[in-house]
């Protein structure tokens, strides 16, 4: 049961404060679970209820957006709104969403199929490589006296102590599908390599070789392609989409490049936002119940310049905060992935161990809070350029000690005087 409050509990490992803004996804989102538990015929009723997210640069609109989609496990999408044009000039549409989403759904359904058929893809591998050692009445060097039988050889392939010997197996001739069972994929062009079989050629590789190219081939022959096909057209249809600078399409009055209405892009969103059946390559994606996420600064535009239609699809409006100088000391060390926990374990592969007093801490944040005031404020984004400063010439030439203290006495000492203007913005993320 994903609870308003068990959402927020799950976000507030990773998003520090923004607490009204995670109350306000958190009931949205739970409601598009409890949707999900209701008859069809009351399900097909309740639209999605489209959220527009407000607030600076660098606070946590985008990884509070995937985070909520890693916790619902759907497929998510970020794509920024000035990359479209306005239907009738040259590039890209706004309807191109819906298959860029799809793709990410496939491919993660592939996986998940992965994940079940590996053990069985892996067996049958085996017991192929033990035909053709049969076949082929291999004796190879192993740490004990082989017989033939395929008992022995199934035993000495399972505690792989055959890896090094060379075989002659039969393989499709196409190049394999898979570098590791773990690939990610960009595009659904490999759902083409799944269907048929091609031609077979005869290789000579290692066993150890041929157990990764047997499986990958065993692995193409157990995926049934059509049900990939329409589990990921399902979960599309149940996706998130991030619509990101949303403010920079505020009117025809925004310069768009090629395209020189901004509310002409608004109406081409708006078109898939209220609901469409939009034609992909693998057939048809119903919009009605995809979550739409807007979001933007809205620093010289406000909500209110975008159209009447436009606004009235994003009922939901959750306000961001600039982030305050306890909140990014919070996330400078307080986060599971924090950005001083990776320095911590980059530097550890050299036998460095590098502690982090909390006057360290605290000094860096003023620092980056200081510099966000002075100049643009960019939020979080300010940090990793202040902790790249510190740790620079550490990084680079090295050194004997076996534990450094990063104190507020090494933060100043490392970072030099501070103009007005800000000496670090080449290194803003």
């Amino acid at each position: 049961m994903l609870t308003p409050k068990a959402i927020v509990d799950e976000l507030n490992k990773y998003i520090v404060g923004q607490e009204e803004a995670k109350r306000t996804l958190a009931i949205a989102f739970s409601n598009r679970e409890r949707r999900k538990r209701l008859p069809p015929e009351i399900y097909q009723e309740i639209t999605s209820q489209n959220i527009l997210m407000v607030g600076p640069t660098g606070v946590g609109k985008t990884e509070i957006a995937r985070r909520l989609a890693s916790i619902t496990d759907a497929p998510f999408i970020k794509v920024e709104a000035t990359r479209f044009t306005e239907v009738g000039y040259v590039g890209r549409d706004a309807e191109s969403i819906i298959p860029e989403l799809m793709e990410v759904a496939a491919a993660k359904i592939y996986k998940e199929r992965l994940g079940e058929m590996e053990k069985r893809a892996e067996k049958r591998a085996t017991d192929r490589i033990v035909k053709y050692l049969c076949q082929q009445k291999a004796k190879p060097k192993a740490s004990k006296p082989l017989t033939t039988t395929r008992h022995e050889l199934a035993s000495l392939l399972k505690n792989h102590l055959l890896e090094g010997e060379i075989i002659e197996i039969e393989v499709e001739a196409s190049e394999p599908l898979l570098e590791s069972l773990d690939e990610d994929y960009g595009s659904l062009e490999w759902l083409e390599d799944l269907k048929g079989e091609g031609k077979k050629v005869k290789k000579k590789v290692s066993i150890k070789e041929a157990r990764k190219m047997l499986t990958q081939e065993e692995v193409r022959s157990l995926v049934d392609v059509s049900e990939v096909i329409d589990q990921a057209i399902k979960r599309t249809e149940e996706g998130i989409v991030f619509i990101d600078e949303t403010d920079k399409i505020c009117g025809p009055q925004v310069d768009m490049g090629r395209d020189v209405s901004g509310e002409g892009v608004q109406r081409d969103l708006l078109s898939i936002i209220e609901g469409a059946k939009v034609m992909t390559r693998y057939g048809t994606v119903n919009t009605d119940h995809i979550l739409f996420i807007a979001a933007g600064t809205f620093s010289r535009n406000k909500p209110e310049n975008l159209i009447p239609e436009f606004q009235g699809r994003f009922p939901v409006r959750a306000t961001l905060s600039p982030l305050s100088e306890e909140s990014l000391a919070q996330i400078l060390i307080d986060l599971p992935n924090s950005l001083l926990k990776q320095h911590q374990m980059l530097l550890s592969t050299e036998g460095v161990e590098l502690a982090f007093a909390q006057d360290g801490i605290k000094e860096m944040a003023h620092i980056a809070f200081m510099m966000n005031e002075r100049g643009e404020n960019v939020g979080a984004r300010r940090l990793p350029g202040v902790v790249e400063k510190v740790l620079q010439e550490l990084s680079f030439s090295g050194t004997k000690e076996k534990r450094i203290v990063v104190d507020r006495e090494y933060v100043l000492s490392h970072l030099g005087n501070l103009t007005p203007e800000g000496t670090l913005d080449h290194y803003i993320v």
